[in-house]
């Protein structure tokens, strides 16, 4: 006796049957990332990208002056002629120096002094927050120069009231001192900055889960243990984030120094590598000198941008 057994095979669907919607859909989802990428590409291209282009190819083009250099000058091509002026102008050399010592002093107080105000605020300890974030954010709305100048009239001895009080007690105090002038300029620094990466690290404390916060009340761990053990660890991101937004921010370092350098000579016109580019472009109209240290100071910056990202990121991977 033999059984037959009888399969039955389904016929498998058409092959374009479902290609259609999953076609559809992706060309859909290109079609959008395109629509909105398209303004920031633009933007991109014509505020950063045609920028340093252009930059380029001016440091790669220098004027040669015939004769006895009365005549006009000749605009040649000069390679790397610039690069090799900059990386040897002791002037340029030491503006980095000043630029590593300010950011000694200015990165750390900046986020640890806006991560403290931030976490106070977020703890409650402080009353009336809203008043308090105002205030705090309110010297970031004031425009940098105009920041400058008001700290500057502070600084001027014979006009300052603040040098003025410290001399009714018999304190003398020079700001716009040999050792005192880079304090002076991160003073301005902090106080324009502080309170906008303090809304920054705010609104990320107010992001996080309140479990967390509960669980880690419950035990036992107190307002300062829960801050730094807990707050902190988990906002890491921002905080890197504002660590490099400083960092860049200071390698551009330009408004508070160029004004100082109109009231005390211990501020020169090549203090920083900015203020060595802005001399070398309009006070020497060496172009191609000036678009060499630009570029010089973007690829800088661009460095320690990316060595600050892959610090984080071990950080984290560790974590």
């Amino acid at each position: 006796m033999s059984t037959v057994t009888s399969s039955r095979r389904t016929a498998p669907p058409p092959a374009g049957a479902a290609d259609p919607p999953r076609r559809t859909g992706r060309r859909q989802q290109r079609i959008a990332a395109t629509v909105l990428l398209t303004p920031f590409t633009a933007l991109l291209i014509a505020v950063f990208l045609v920028p340093v282009g252009y930059a380029i190819y001016l440091s790669l083009f220098g004027e040669d002056h015939s004769g006895l250099g009365f005549g006009g000058g000749e605009t040649v091509f000069t390679g790397l002629r610039s690069y090799l002026a900059v990386l040897q102008d002791p002037s340029f050399l030491s503006g980095f120096g000043t630029i590593a010592l300010y950011c000694v002093i200015f990165v750390p107080t900046v986020v640890i002094s806006a991560l403290a105000l931030a976490l106070l605020l977020d703890s409650g300890l402080i009353r009336l927050r809203r008043t308090s974030q105002m205030l705090l954010y309110l010297p970031h709305a004031v425009p940098g120069i105009i920041a400058a100048v008001i700290w500057l009239y502070l600084y001027t001895p014979g006009l300052s009231p603040v040098i003025k009080l410290f001399a009714q007690a018999d304190i003398t105090v020079d700001f716009l001192g040999l050792h005192t002038v880079l304090p002076s300029i991160v003073n301005i620094a902090l106080w324009s900055g502080l309170g906008y990466n303090m809304i920054i690290f705010y609104a990320a404390l107010q992001a996080l889960p309140r479990e967390v916060i509960e669980a880690a009340t419950i035990d036992g761990a107190g307002g300062i243990r829960t801050a730094l053990q807990v707050k902190v660890p988990i906002i890491r991101g921002s905080v890197v984030m504002v660590c490099m937004f400083s960092l860049i921010g200071a390698l551009q370092l330009f408004t508070e120094p160029m004004l100082m350098n109109q009231a005390t000579p211990m501020v020169n016109s090549r203090f920083t590598p900015n203020m060595y580019i802005y001399d070398a472009a309009f006070r020497r109209n060496n172009y191609g000198l000036a678009s060499a240290a630009s570029v010089i100071l973007l690829i800088v910056t661009c460095v320690l941008s990316y060595a600050v990202t892959r610090w984080s990121g071990r950080r984290e991977r560790r974590a």
